[in-house]
């Protein structure tokens, strides 16, 4: 018999809990012709709602469910790690409770593992009921990480996948405080298997996911996983010397052939506004590379559990 761990993080989804049981054990008869044992975490990360309480419930009628409560809420990332580091599965899947990641994937996922895949991951080959200015700049993220970084990233990639004990160890060993689950998948390597599906509208509940949220994760991926804007910042910073020298050596002919001297204090502004702007960006980026140098100096914990069924 194997046993299959499935990590299921939740924040205030007390309407979702019960509903992704239901669906994720329709799976029942597959497992057990496959001989696979089923272990469900489900990982809260802090609710305020009773999410808790619907998870309590199920436990009273499966064994073989579970739940890690954080003692505040630390994010999708912490509890993504949480599980993993929880889970006993010879083969871990890592599955959003809102139901946008259908169950009823697992047991093509599980095919191509016994084809020798070390992961099955998904993507949405369609971004239906996401508002469009979403959409457009999640492509161009996905696009520009591609371009500035070394891992494998898929425009409209999920965090469903099915792993095998193998990875699940390997992202492990990554224990930084700093946590992009996306490209530390890529980083790690190992054969993977892309599933693409349509786009499945969330069940039940809101997302907590909005443009500000999405905007800060992004900037988080970009500088864990490439130093390409600290070059950018270095290659401006040369170009407007450059321009600067330029200014300067135009501003000394045309004073020595014209006797013109120079005037017009309001372009003079707009290019030390322009300047300073571009130094404050630099700064701004130079920041938050040191900002994640400083949390992960720090060696706080990524998680803390406040209670574990």
């Amino acid at each position: 018999m194997s046993l299959l761990s499935v990590i299921v993080p939740c924040y205030n989804e007390e309407e979702s809990v019960a509903l992704f049981y239901r669906e994720l054990t329709k799976n029942d008869p597959f497992f057990k012709e496959k001989e696979i044992e089923l272990e469900l975490l489900y990982i809260d990360d802090g609710s305020k709602d009773g999410t808790v309480r619907e998870v309590k419930k199920l436990i009273e009628q499966d064994p073989r469910v579970h739940i890690i409560s954080f003692s505040r809420n630390f994010g999708k990332e912490a509890a993504m790690f949480a599980g993993l580091e929880k889970s006993r599965g010879d083969y871990v899947v890592m599955m959003d409770v809102d139901l946008q990641d259908p169950p009823s994937l697992l047991p093509e996922m599980f095919e191509y593992i016994w084809q020798g895949y070390d992961s099955v991951a998904t993507r949405r080959v369609t971004r239906k009921g996401e508002p469009p200015i979403r959409s457009f700049f999640a492509r161009r993220f996905y696009h520009l990480m591609k371009k500035i970084s070394q891992t494998e990233m898929m425009d409209g990639a999920r965090d469903y996948r099915l792993m095998t004990r193998q990875m699940v160890d390997a992202i492990l060993s990554m224990r930084e405080y700093n946590r992009f689950t996306k490209g530390i998948f890529g980083w790690v390597g190992f054969r993977t298997k892309w599933l693409e599906y349509e786009n499945v509208e969330r069940a039940k509940g809101e997302t907590k996911w909005n443009f500000w949220k999405l905007l800060v994760y992004s900037i988080d991926g970009i500088t864990a996983f490439s130093t390409a804007p600290l070059l950018i910042a270095s290659f401006v910073g040369i170009l407007f010397c450059v321009i600067a020298f330029l200014m300067i050596v135009f501003i000394i002919v045309r004073k020595l052939i014209f006797g013109d001297p120079v005037s017009g204090w309001p372009s003079l502004v707009c290019i030390i506004l322009m300047t300073s702007g571009i130094q404050f960006f630099c700064t701004g980026i130079l920041g938050q590379y040191l900002a994640k140098a400083y949390m992960e100096v720090k060696r706080r914990p990524i998680y803390l559990v406040k209670e574990e069924i």
